[in-house]
Parts: C-alpha cells; structure tokens; sequence
C-alpha cells in the first residue's frame, strides 16, 4: 500500500526549505533556497513541488510553517499573506493562497513556531503533554503554543517574543533592538540584540561575559511569564542562540530562582530542546499538510 505524500515548506526569513514527506521517519527529498522577493523564493518553492510530484508521486496536500506576521483567518481576503512584517519587501505578500492556487491542493498554513510546536507535540519533546510551547532565540525570538494537539489562535496567532520583561539591572543602557517596541523580548535578547551591544554572537563571548547571565535571565523571564499564564508540561527552546554551551542551564536555573517553587512544572524538567533538532520547522509544515485533510 502507497502511502500519501505531502509537500512540505519551512518558510524562513533567511532560507525556504521544502521537501516531500510521507511521515516523519520517511522524508523522501528536501531542497533549500535562499529567501529573496517573494515573487522569486514563493515561485522557486511551488516550481520545486511540481518537479518534485514527477519523481515522488502526486501529493495528497502542502503544509507550510512560516515566518509571520500572517493572516491565518481563511474567511478573510488576505488569508495566507504575510503581514507586517519587518522582512524587507515581505509585506502583504500573497503566500499559502498562491501555492493552493498553482498547485491546486489543499493548504495547511501556520507560523513557523507554531508548526514547529505541533511536530514537536507529535513527535518531540512536547509528546503526551496536554500543553507544550516551542520557542525560537535566533534572528528574531517567536513561539507557539499547542494546546490539547492544537495550535494557540486568537484574533491572530502568539506574538511570544513581544512580551516586555524587567530590565536586568545591569543592562539599563541598551534601548532595545526591535523597531516596533524598542526593548521587549526580542529586542534584548534576539541575535541581532545581542550583537548590538556586544559586537558579536552570545557564543563568541568568553564564557564569563556577564552577557550570558543577562541574557538568560531574559529568557528565564519569559518561562516564567508562560508557567503563569498555562503551566506548559515543556517549554522547547530552539534557535541559533540557543546553541551557545550551557544557556540552557543557565535559563533554568535562573527560572527556578525566578519562580520561587511556586510553580508546579520545575524549570529543569520542564525547560527542554527540540527533540526533532534542525527538523521541528519542516515537520511541522508535514503535521499542518496532514491536520488540513482531517
């Protein structure tokens, strides 16, 4: 028995990764691009797709995780666009609407974060619990949330790394990096933040930079904000930043302090990388494409 294939896009500021997957063990093929206009990068990924068909097999439908602001209400005009984004050239772009009309398949559609949060609920670190959150420190800092196998939605979808933590007392000079808010979340402790005031990546400072302290307690700030709001059973943080030695550690012991037993989920149990590694982004476009068919 044949099974079905879906067309998968992880869709990055920096980089588009497609692929074409019948489950997570089975990924049958993948390409990367470069994030240029979108008229080129959107238009490389469906040609990729179709090509891909030809050798694979038809595919049943396209998932595609992301990067945001986008419109996921599917009764609204713009549904499938990227928003305001700070992406130069991004802005009100036709996305997930463009790959349904020229492939002419269903199109699962999602944040990148929130995907990555879904594949991680599935087949991750998140698995078995009823609440889990996925979070990314890199160029920017977004998250997601699944609650009970289903992704956060509002009025729109979580803005997680817009939230406004303290100042750490010895950071009280530095305004902030993110052109919208100045000084919340992303704004002090994404790449491009920390590399404003330091002049480099949080893991070229020596290991006793006090940056590495501040910018966890950042973080820490953030785990606790969600512990108060849903108790997640695991809070998953990916991203570049994340991959500087010993951060984890340092976020939770610093949310432990922080949370002052107050918490029922324990920071170091609860706080976690990604079980999917580099993977959870482009599963999660194979978790949106199946979850649009059911």
């Amino acid at each position: 028995m044949n099974l079905p294939l879906y067309g998968l896009v992880e869709a990055g500021g920096t980089k588009f990764v497609v692929g074409i997957a019948a489950s997570p063990e089975d990924i049958r093929e993948t390409a990367r691009f470069d994030t240029i206009s979108p008229d080129e990068t959107i238009g490389a990924a469906v040609s990729w797709l179709k090509a891909a068909q030809s050798r694979n097999g038809a595919l049943s439908s396209i998932g595609i995780a992301s990067f945001g602001p986008v419109q996921l209400n599917r009764e609204a005009a713009n549904w499938g666009h990227i928003t305001s984004t700070t992406k130069a050239g991004w802005s009100n772009s036709d996305f997930a609407a463009r790959v349904e009309r020229e492939l002419r398949l269903p199109v699962g559609f999602d944040t990148d974060v929130n995907g990555a949060a879904l594949a991680e609920s599935r087949w991750g670190a998140g698995r078995a619990q009823p609440i889990c959150v996925y979070v990314t420190v890199g160029t920017g800092i977004g998250g997601g949330a699944i609650i009970h196998g289903k992704p956060l939605h509002g009025l729109s979808h979580p803005e997680m790394g817009h939230i406004r933590p303290p100042r750490h007392p010895d950071d009280l000079g530095f305004a902030g990096s993110c052109p919208f808010h100045g000084d919340c979340l992303e704004g002090l402790a994404s790449g491009p933040a920390i590399k404003a005031r330091w002049g480099m990546s949080l893991s070229e400072l020596a290991p006793d930079h006090p940056a590495h302290e501040i910018i966890a307690w950042y973080l820490a700030q953030m785990v606790v904000t969600l512990q108060s709001i849903m108790e997640p059973g695991r809070i998953i943080l990916g991203g570049g930043v994340m991959g500087t030695p010993q951060l984890l550690d340092r976020v939770r012991n610093s949310a432990s302090e922080l949370g002052k037993g107050y918490f029922i989920g324990k920071p170091q149990e609860i706080i976690v990388s990604p079980g999917l590694g580099d993977k959870a982004g482009l599963l999660g476009g194979l978790a949106l494409a199946k979850d649009i068919l059911a």
